[in-house]
């Protein structure tokens, strides 16, 4: 439990409501999952405004599971924002993407979700 990811500020935020913090994990695995597809997809089509609005959603959720990867992530997000034509972000992405892959991996066994 907890080795992908930190549930320190989710549990504060929810100030110990289990019931909370299972609503929070099962939002992570709906949320998050989706929004790391859209990402690749983004990325690999180019779409730099989309890759952009993914990261930038994703942000808040990363940061408060402490997942270790927000500069990676805001790296992504910057790609997209400024348009960087001249960047491959493909290794910042596989960082965020594994992060999130073995996250959720870990939040739905923990949660039985």
């Amino acid at each position: 439990m907890e080795q992908h990811y930190k549930l320190f500020r989710v549990r504060e935020l929810a100030d110990n409501d289990e019931d909370f913090v299972r609503t929070l994990a099962e939002t992570f695995v709906e949320e998050v999952s989706e929004d790391a597809e859209r990402l690749k997809n983004a990325v690999a089509e180019k779409d730099y405004q989309e890759a952009y609005q993914a990261a930038h959603k994703m942000k808040p959720t990363i940061d408060l599971f402490e997942l270790g990867i927000l500069d990676d992530l805001i790296e992504v997000q910057d790609w997209g924002k400024f348009t960087k034509t001249d960047m491959d972000i493909t290794e910042k992405l596989d960082i965020v993407i594994t992060a999130v892959d073995k996250a959720l991996v870990e939040i739905k066994s923990d949660f039985n979700l």
